[in-house]
């Protein structure tokens, strides 16, 4: 017998296929069986130890090529800048290692949800056991309240009702029958099944364990969970490219200077090989992994702010290039508040405002606003036949019972009912409770006089059946069950759970309500149209993501025309199609790639088929967000490009396998989280083309004095100090660049987009060969003029570091103007990044122990007057770039 088959089967055979009985088993066949099948809980995954999970951190072709740097500053005997390069390496391992450390908890969360005890029949009694020692073939009993243990199916159950929304999404209770079912019925339509880790909400059952530990449903989905591998972010494959790239460039150039200079020049080997190591030092961009990871950082700082918690850095960035975001309904998309949106009687339909369990809100018809009096039978039929409760606490209206009488209740207050007043004047004397058998609940009330009266609830195609007459214009007049029908169709199309209300007056002193009481003679008041409402902020974010040119999927465990009818109201879908999982199941890859396309509504979907929805929409090149809040969300949401569970409503196991939680599961917090991951990609880009030029300037410059066989000039301990110290501290800057205003107005780029795209490495060579004019020309120039080589290098690197300052300011709006008041005002970061460079330079220029280590010599104000002239220089040619750019080439 199959895992998934149980529930097509009867009773009587599941007890006789585990070969059990009502009695249980005996002590001894239970142990016999936990012997063969193991404990009841899940199998904890191997794990890679805390040694190779930290030495995997340096597996990076960008720290490999950062160990290379210190490497050469170590044979050098740069031993500071060797340990200051190691430093930034062993930090972002540290890093990396304790997120991935928090990841790992992941499956140990799914564990954690598994019931502690549980209720079985051993040998013909009643024992609380261990849920560990449950074996298949156990009989286990269900209270309201109580976890479920295990997988079981149901044998004998007394209004049943059992919370799935951590396995499917779907926080409606379900209600249970013993019933088979078909076999390829979705897992929130297996009625005959209760599966372990799902909460009992209301009524008493028992069923036989068909399913323990690793084998159940919540088992599969941990095994789907190990098996998921974590993808890499755009960026990370991004920078694994270009830092091969890079690599290969250094060791090419490196390695043509050195053969040059000995083979055409007849330079000494050892002199050779020190202008190659110069030209290595100069290419590597010492500070980019920092520079990525402060970035990164002050992004995850960001959207904290903005209640988006972020617990993998790289995922910051990835949320900028996402393309679709697929999310879940109940919860996500929705309040998870059941709402009554829409009143049915003969003479109207009544629109009723406000949204989830607190009781503010109006009714109107055709926009026109209405009186509350005149639906207050309706209200009290609402109000009365019903046993939940409603309180307010802190702010918020709290909900003790089901989700559907809570929509009830609710209602009940708008039309200005008073609970406590209306049990007093007719308090509840019997009460048929709601059963899925007969669908329906009925309640007993007597008023004062002793006139005794009757209330009904319940499915709309069984209440009309009980009902002779409907109320039309003040007046009990004969039933049109044609008209009832079809307003019931009319509102279960547009995605509304319908629910029938009636009345009926009963014999004066009567005290007890039975079945044949009930069978016919009711006045139908009105049909309740009940919905779990879309979130205003949520409709608002998706057409900000719309915008932003990313579409939005709902994939959920509800029914389609639900789902469907949700989909509408927030503008995601412009049509009605709607793909299930039954469809999903049918289909192969290719045919599901081509599907996810073009539908944006998915439905009855089990963890199986959201994991491949999500695996389809990747193959083709998108970059997925996954929402979700249920452990059924969590294999898709380790699976996707960015995971993103709720915070308040969505259980352990989602948050853990998720890469951002959004602390107040709002929808909304999405876009601003993407408009953030935007925002941090703009600022790494500018941080590259900003320390691109600068180590393209410094090792062109010794490639051109090897080439031409003149005197470097800049040694390579030099560019080490311009490298770490000037370079790295005024590219941090560009980490705190604010958000451009048109930020989510422009597409996400396209997923295979390089780091450095085509604008980007023009900008990139054309200010390397001015940066290289600047050093060389003002380093020649004072060899002209007779200064001393010291006195010419310093000349030097003071004109590459004054040439970085004003670079910087350029930088900051790569295609826009920077001659503006807020170009050149700056942000305080650059202001204070500013200054503190211009002081290191002053220390660099004129303290006695710098010319120690540095070979560095003092400047006359008059020098100093021309290297501020030459940064003025490439800022003002920079700005004629881009005034032509703008001007003559379209599309800049």
């Amino acid at each position: 017998m199959t895992q998934q088959s149980w529930h097509q089967l009867s009773a009587d055979e599941a007890l006789a296929a585990q070969q059990s009985g009502p009695a249980g088993l005996s002590a001894a066949e239970a142990a016999r069986r936990l012997a063969a099948h193991g404990p009841n809980r899940l199998t904890p995954p191997k794990k890679r130890g805390p040694l190779l999970r930290f030495l995997l951190q340096f597996h990076n072709v960008l720290i490999y090529v950062l160990l290379g740097a210190s490497v050469v500053t170590g044979a050098l005997g740069h031993w500071v800048d060797t340990g200051v390069i190691l430093g930034v390496v062993l930090i972002n391992a540290l890093i990396g290692f304790i997120q991935e450390g928090k990841a790992e908890k992941s499956l140990d969360a799914i564990r954690n949800m598994l019931s502690l005890h549980a209720m079985v029949m051993r040998d013909g009694l009643r024992r609380e056991i261990a849920a560990e020692g449950l074996v298949p073939g156990d009989i286990v009993l269900l209270a309201s309240g109580d976890k479920v243990p295990a997988d079981l199916r149901l044998i004998g159950l007394r209004n049943l009702r059992i919370e799935e929304a951590a396995l499917t999404g779907e926080s409606e209770p379900v209600e249970k029958s013993p019933d088979a079912v078909a076999e390829d019925v979705p897992i929130g339509d297996r009625t005959s099944m209760a599966y372990s880790g799902t909460l009992v909400v209301f009524g008493q059952g028992r069923g036989v364990v068909v399913a323990t530990g690793d084998a159940t449903e919540i088992g599969r989905i941990g095994k789907m969970l190990a098996d998921v591998e974590s993808v890499d972010t755009p960026l990370l494959k991004q920078m694994a490219g270009f830092g091969r790239r890079l690599t290969a460039a250094i060791l090419l150039l490196a390695g043509f200077a050195l053969a040059f200079g000995m083979l055409v020049h007849g330079q000494p080997a050892g002199e050779m090989f020190l202008a190659a190591v110069g030209i290595a030092v100069a290419l590597i961009p010492e500070g980019l992994p920092a520079i990525m990871t402060i970035t990164l950082a002050i992004g995850v700082q960001r959207m904290a702010q903005r209640n988006a918690i972020i617990r993998r850095m790289p995922a910051v960035e990835t949320l900028g290039a996402v393309t679709t975001i697929c999310s879940d309904k109940t919860g996500t998309l929705t309040r998870n508040e059941m709402t009554v949106q829409r009143l049915v009687t003969t003479e109207k339909t009544i629109a009723v405002a406000g949204v989830g369990y607190a009781p503010h809100g109006g009714f109107a018809v055709d926009g026109v606003d209405v009186d509350a009096a005149e639906f207050a039978d309706i209200a009290r039929a609402a109000l009365l036949c019903n046993d939940a409760t409603l309180h307010e606490q802190d702010g918020e209206w709290k909900l003790e019972g089901d989700p559907t009488e809570g929509a009830l209740l609710t209602l009940a207050f708008k039309a200005g009912l008073d609970a406590r007043f209306e049990a007093e004047a007719l308090p509840r004397i019997d009460v048929i409770p709601f059963e899925s058998e007969h669908r329906f609940m009925a309640t007993l009330h007597h008023d004062h006089s002793g006139h005794a009266f009757a209330f009904i609830k319940g499915a709309p195609e069984q209440v009309i059946g009980m009902c002779a007459q409907q109320r039309q214009d003040g007046e009990d007049r004969q039933i049109d069950p044609a008209f009832w029908h079809a307003q019931i169709e009319a509102l279960a199309t547009a995605g509304f759970r319908v629910l029938a209300l009636a009345f009926a007056t009963m014999e004066s002193g009567k005290r007890e309500l039975s079945f044949d009481d009930v069978k016919g003679g009711f006045t139908l008041l009105a049909l309740a149209g009940i919905m779990d409402p879309p979130r205003e902020e949520a409709i608002r974010a998706v057409v900000a993501c719309h915008a932003a040119g990313i579409r939005v999927k709902m994939i959920t465990g509800d029914h389609a025309v639900t789902a469907v009818a949700i989909a509408r109201v927030m503008g995601l879908a412009s049509d009605d199609k709607a793909l299930i999982g039954a469809d999903i199941e049918a289909m192969n890859e290719a045919a599901l790639r081509e599907a996810v396309r073009d539908i944006d509504v998915f439905a009855r979907a089990s963890p199986e088929h959201k994991l491949r929805l999500v695996q389809a929409l990747q193959a083709e090149g998108e970059i997925v967000a996954m929402t979700g809040d249920g452990v059924n969300d969590a294999p898709a949401l380790k699976a996707a490009d960015v995971g993103v569970a709720m915070g308040l409503k969505g259980t352990e196991a989602a948050k853990e396998a998720a890469e951002m939680v959004l602390a107040d599961d709002n929808f909304a917090s999405i876009a601003h989280a993407v408009e953030e991951g935007r925002t941090v990609y703009d600022n790494l880009k500018k941080a590259i083309t900003f320390l691109l030029p600068i180590n393209g300037g410094e090792s062109l410059s010794l490639v051109i004095a090897v080439l031409l066989g003149l005197t470097l000039p800049i040694t390579p301990v030099q560019i080490l100090w311009v490298n770490m110290v000037s370079s790295v501290a005024l590219a941090m800057v560009l980490a705190f660049e604010p958000t451009e205003r048109e930020v989510m107005r422009r597409r996400p780029r396209p997923p295979g987009e390089p780091i450095l795209s085509g604008f980007l490495m023009w900008r990139v060579v054309l200010v390397s060969g001015l940066f290289m004019a600047g050093i060389f020309g003002m380093f020649e120039l004072a060899l002209m003029r007779g200064a001393p080589i010291e006195e010419a290098r310093t000349i030097a690197v003071n004109t590459l570091v004054a040439m970085e300052v004003f670079y910087l300011f350029s930088v900051r709006y790569l295609r826009a103007q920077s001659f503006t008041f807020e170009g050149v005002k700056g942000t305080k970061p650059v202001l204070i990044a500013v200054f503190a460079v211009f002081a290191l330079q002053l220390l660099f220029t004129y303290a006695p122990f710098m010319e120690t280590f540095f070979h560095s010599r003092p400047l006359s104000f008059a020098t100093g007057l021309q290297i501020v002239a030459v940064g003025v220089a490439l800022l003002v040619l920079l700005e004629i770039e881009k005034f032509l750019r703008r001007r003559l080439i379209v599309g800049a």
